[in-house]
């Protein structure tokens, strides 16, 4: 096992500058996920730290060594791609071992290492068959395999499931977890799909456009993201947002809590602190579509929709929405509600929408969010 500092490292591909500068420690045994939009940067960022791409300037170190000239096989990583990368002449049990063969291992210690892996994947029996013979999910093992028979002190997992159907992606990820708790060793996975972050990592950071967004652990980015990137990115559906303009605080209707009025001419009320700004500025309300109750009757300050869609997935229902004048830049009127599946609005209805003051985000005309000056402890311990 072993850890890893990057000190304002670097990439650049002639004037193009990809990563400006990333600096990032990734503890010993830990499972960090590198997350972010298609172009990001993340996936550069990874092959930096395999050593198959070259870093234009800063230091990265693996285990306490500084590794920046090191060649990749003897940095003690190893990476497992999109693309299976199998050989197709080669069983599967050849396929683990062709790195160990390479380094000049004999067969005795080739069999043992393959042995072992594959009862980690329980893919023993497959050990006799050719890539052609195996489904998708079974070459993905077979591509981890031959990264566990190595024994590196870093796995690197560069989108390994988005070739997968879904089904498989959700089985997969279970056995990566699975497979991070038996062997204890630093994984650092590279995903543009939130939901993977979520699930898998100890700790997530939140790439965009080569820069760290926010570092955390999933709830802390769920509960407490730093800015409106973080907070758009992580969460499925993504977060709601709704231009708006600061009224002021202590209106009376609701002492202690920000007031935000709305391009229709309704206001909501949201937990923040807006010391810092004067009333008449640009702000963004965020919310959480399972942070949001609609209902068919009408109630004090709830926002009038028009339901373009009830999605009815059996054990959950999605509304689609649209807000009356509710958009401005930087916002939109569209809005995604999750509800239970017994709720009776319908396409084509007319929803009354509400939600608690604590539960709303508050984001200024810089994307920076505005915490509420006394944060409420949620469900998982966090504060928000």
């Amino acid at each position: 096992m072993a850890d890893l500092q990057l000190k304002s490292l670097r990439k650049a591909f002639d004037d193009v500058v990809i990563l400006p500068g990333v600096d990032l420690s990734v503890r010993d045994g830990e499972f960090l996920v590198f997350v972010g939009p298609s172009g990001c940067g993340k996936s550069t960022l990874l092959r930096c730290i395999a050593g198959l791409e070259d870093i234009t300037s800063g230091e990265l170190y693996i285990g306490g060594e500084r590794v920046n000239d090191v060649p990749p096989a003897k940095r003690g990583i190893a990476m497992v791609f999109q693309s299976y990368a199998l050989y197709p002449h080669m069983t599967v049990a050849e396929n683990m071992a062709f790195g160990l063969r390479l380094a000049g291992y004999s067969k005795d210690e080739m069999r043992a290492a393959v042995q072992r892996a594959a009862q980690v994947l329980q893919i023993e029996h497959l050990l006799e068959r050719k890539p052609k013979a195996l489904s998708g999910g079974q070459r993905q093992r077979v591509a981890i395999g031959r990264a566990i028979v190595r024994k590196p002190g870093v796995f690197l997992f560069d989108e390994p499931l988005s070739n997968l159907d879904a089904a498989l992606r959700v089985q997969m990820r279970v056995e990566l977890s699975r497979l991070h708790q038996e062997l204890k060793t630093t994984m650092i996975y590279v995903t543009h799909d939130q939901v993977e972050a979520m699930t898998l990592a100890h700790r997530i950071v939140v790439l965009n456009a080569g820069r760290i967004e926010q570092v955390g652990t999933p709830m802390a980015l769920y509960h407490r993201p730093v800015n409106r990137f973080v907070a758009g990115f992580i969460g499925s559906p993504r977060m709601n947002f709704i231009a708006g303009t600061l009224v002021g605080v202590n209106d009376g209707r609701s002492a202690g809590l920000a007031r935000i009025a709305l391009a229709d001419g309704s206001s909501v009320a949201v937990d923040a602190d807006v010391s810092s700004l004067q009333p008449g500025v640009a702000v963004t309300v965020g919310l959480r579509p399972e942070h949001v109750d609609a209902s068919a009757q009408p109630s004090p300050d709830a926002l009038r929709a028009h339901v373009q869609l009830a999605e009815h997935l059996g054990d959950i229902t999605y509304l689609h929405v649209t807000l009356t004048g509710a958009t401005q830049s930087g916002a939109t009127d569209a809005m995604t509600i999750r509800t239970a599946p017994e709720n009776p609005l319908k396409t084509g209805d007319t929803a009354y929408l509400s939600f608690p003051p604590q539960r709303g985000f508050l984001f200024d005309e810089q994307g920076r969010t505005l915490f509420s000056s006394s944060p409420q402890d949620t469900p998982d311990g966090d504060k928000r």
